[in-house]
C-alpha cells in the first residue's frame, strides 16, 4: 500500500467514527468559591458538535485516495 492508501483509510474511519458520534462529550471543571478552607467547584458537561458534512467528505476524500492509491500499484 502506499501512502495515499494509508491516509484513505484514516480518513475513512475518521468519517465513520463521527458519523457513529456526531459530537464529543467533555467535563470541564471550574472553581466557584475559594474562601480559606472552603472550596466549592462545579463541573459542567459540554459537547463539541462534528459537523456532518465534514463527515460524509472525509469519507468520500479517504476513498477516492484508497481507490487512486490501489489503482497506481495494479
Amino acid at each position: 500500500m502506499r501512502g495515499a492508501a494509508i491516509l484513505g483509510l484514516l480518513l475513512i474511519f475518521a468519517g465513520l467514527g463521527a458519523l457513529a458520534y456526531p459530537y464529543i462529550t467533555y467535563t470541564e471543571k471550574e472553581r466557584v468559591v475559594d474562601v480559606g478552607p472552603i472550596k466549592i467547584d462545579k463541573e459542567e458537561t459540554k459537547h463539541f458538535p462534528i459537523s456532518q458534512v465534514a463527515a460524509v467528505a472525509a469519507l468520500v476524500v479517504g476513498l477516492a485516495l484508497v481507490f487512486a492509491g490501489n489503482r497506481s500499484t495494479a
